[in-house]
């Protein structure tokens, strides 16, 4: 009976201890789906981040085009005032009527009101000597005329200077456009497409230079119908 009674107190001794917990055995295929995902999470992580870095600099980009065309008119008129006149560096003389002929020529002697007529300008050194001129459209104007009355020059609106040295026999050829208008009036160069257009009638156009007017071309006549 004592031994029995032992045998139950030590049972009882034995049920009081705790159960020790089993640690989850991850299999190898499981490890490899999770890293798997890890991959793919921190693939789109950094894809959204590469997105936002995008969107922010296209935004920036776009909003620096904006402020340029808006301020486009400003800036190249601030920048065409502060280009100082370049000063001649060397003892060549500027070309005049000794030294150069004009010839003009038309690709057409009649254009439609609000039409285009297409011209060919060519400065030839005729002299012994080398010499300067200025081969721009504002250096070598194409004037139009209706008798007296002048319609166009080509100067108004005429880009920088373009200095040509030239010797004898040299010859500089250049292609010319006017788009049937009217800009005598005008003070200062505007939208072109703003100007009006010439009426029907006969018209000379003549190429001169503008530092030595006494070298002109032949007149030439035309019409606009």
């Amino acid at each position: 009976m004592v031994q029995q009674g032992r045998n139950r107190v030590t049972g009882t001794s034995r049920g009081n201890g705790a159960p020790k917990k089993r640690k989850r055995k991850i299999s190898k295929r499981q490890q490899a789906i999770y890293r798997r995902r890890r991959i793919v999470v921190g693939i789109v992580l950094a894809l959204i981040v590469a997105l936002v870095v995008f969107c922010v600099y296209s935004i920036g980009r776009g909003i620096g085009a904006i402020n340029t065309m808006i301020h486009h008119d400003d800036v190249y008129a601030i920048a065409r005032e502060a280009t100082p006149t370049p000063k001649s560096t060397s003892n060549v003389k500027k070309c005049s009527v000794n030294d150069l002929t004009l010839e003009l020529s038309s690709k057409s002697q009649s254009v439609a009101v609000g039409g285009t007529l297409e011209f060919t300008a060519s400065i030839v050194h005729e002299g012994s000597n080398s010499c300067l001129v200025d081969g721009s459209d504002s250096g070598r104007v194409l004037t139009i005329t209706s008798g007296s009355e002048t319609i166009y020059q080509s100067g108004l609106c005429a880009p920088d200077s373009r200095w040509l040295l030239m010797a004898k026999g040299d010859k500089d050829v250049q292609q010319l456009k006017w788009n049937t208008d009217y800009n005598s009036t005008l003070t200062e160069c505007t939208d072109e497409t703003s100007w009006p257009k010439v009426n029907p009638g006969t018209y000379t156009a003549q190429i001169a230079l503008k530092d030595a007017p006494k070298v002109k071309s032949d007149p030439l006549t035309f019409t606009v119908q």
